[in-house]
């Protein structure tokens, strides 16, 4: 983060101004020069009479982003802590530009995961995260990552439907290995209740990921992630994944989950309107190298990497989604528009919200990050407030 913004906590000041000098990434484009107006917590079409102008020349103004896979972050989690810990990690990634976050559990005991969206739904209630993600315990123990294989199940049509019921409307997605006993009956139960069906945690073949799609799947969970490779006679779901316009890939840009060159295929492939980029974040993001735990397992963060103590596998990341737009667009060459589309219009519209988040547009939540030069985030506004007062501002 810029030394020249600081956190202010959300403290008002952003209604009735007028950001204008910045490069604003719209819909329709990138304006040079251009403004946003804001006018309480919402963007405005045009600004009254006395509205206070902040210079944004030099930075960029883009949506604020939407991250639809996470699990903790500023040393909290979701899938254990208290609604006070669990906000402690929302904050944090809002500090890092993310204005809209899906709160994801992991495997868990049936019961424990029904109390914990209950949790969940009320703060999604409350407007303070936008739904659960629910990742396990349906997917395959060959793929398990850093989930705890004693606590995994085949998917079970009823056993999802107690989870969406948990989750008093707030369920937005569910991770499953489709191709185990019950995943397609699974997959349509999820379609007929309006909740995503993510195929990860998978050793489905190509064949075995179509009909998957076929029966109302919509995302890759962490694509090339917890999935067979693709080989030249047996391409298996990372190549079903890609090539079907119904599927939206997430993929973790964080330098260790995948090679520079596994990011440019699947933007060259599936194009920058069937990406999102996530974090799969724990604890750990945005706080600091340490032993931590997903779920019921212990994690070891090293040099800002998790494995699990047991084993070593990758356990999610320490990933903030400013540092993978900036990643994006410095190492990775990806045109800003591109990356704005897969880190906030994408996940926004995926996730139902796209009527109030996901672009700066008159009559949408004036959610929204300042970016400098270098694409390091120097300001933050949140319905309207400032998590991250840029210096322009302050002056």
């Amino acid at each position: 983060m810029s030394g020249s913004a600081h956190s202010t906590g959300g403290t008002p000041g952003g209604s009735g101004s007028i950001l204008s000098g910045a490069r604003v990434v719209l819909p329709t484009g990138t304006v040079v020069g251009g403004r946003v107006i804001v006018d309480g917590n919402r963007i405005a079409g045009s600004a009254g009479e006395g509205a206070r102008i902040v210079d944004l020349t030099g930075h960029w103004i883009v949506p604020g982003f939407v991250d639809m896979h996470n699990h903790g972050g500023g040393g909290a989690s979701f899938t254990s802590g208290t609604a006070e810990e669990v906000l402690k990690g929302v904050r944090t990634h809002r500090a890092h530009g993310t204005t809209t976050l899906v709160a994801s559990t992991v495997t868990g005991d049936l019961d424990e995961l029904a109390r914990r969206a209950g949790l969940l739904a009320e703060l999604t209630q409350q407007g303070e995260i936008a739904g659960i993600h629910f990742e396990g315990p349906f997917i395959n123990p060959c793929r398990k990552g850093a989930h705890k294989e004693e606590l995994l199940r085949d998917p079970d049509p009823a056993e999802v439907r107690k989870l969406i019921d948990a989750a008093h409307g707030a369920a937005r997605m569910f991770t499953l290995a489709t191709e185990l006993p019950g995943g397609l009956d699974s997959v349509r139960l999820l379609a007929e209740h309006g909740v995503i069906a993510a195929i990860g945690h998978t050793d489905s073949t190509y064949d075995q990921t179509r009909q998957a799609i076929d029966a109302g799947a919509t995302v890759a969970t962490h694509l090339y992630n917890a999935m067979p490779g693709m080989e030249h006679r047996a391409p298996g779901p990372i190549a079903a994944l890609l090539e079907d316009e119904r599927v939206t890939v997430e993929l973790i840009n964080d330098g260790t989950h995948l090679h520079p060159a596994m990011l440019e295929l699947a933007f060259h492939h599936a194009g920058a309107h069937r990406v999102a980029l996530i974090t799969d974040a724990m604890d750990a993001a945005g706080f600091g190298d340490g032993t931590y735990h997903l779920g019921p397992l212990e994690v070891e963060v090293k040099e800002g990497v998790a494995r699990l103590v047991e084993g070593g596998s990758i356990a999610g990341s320490t990933l903030t989604l400013d540092t993978a737009f900036k990643r994006s667009v410095t190492i990775d060459k990806l045109p800003v528009e591109s990356v704005v589309q897969a880190i906030s219009v994408n996940p926004a519209k995926l996730m139902g919200l796209y009527d109030e988040v996901g672009s700066l547009e008159p009559g949408k939540y004036a959610d929204l990050v300042v970016l400098n030069a270098e694409f390091d985030v120097e300001g933050v506004m949140r319905r309207g407030e400032w998590i991250v007062r840029p210096a322009a501002e302050q002056r």
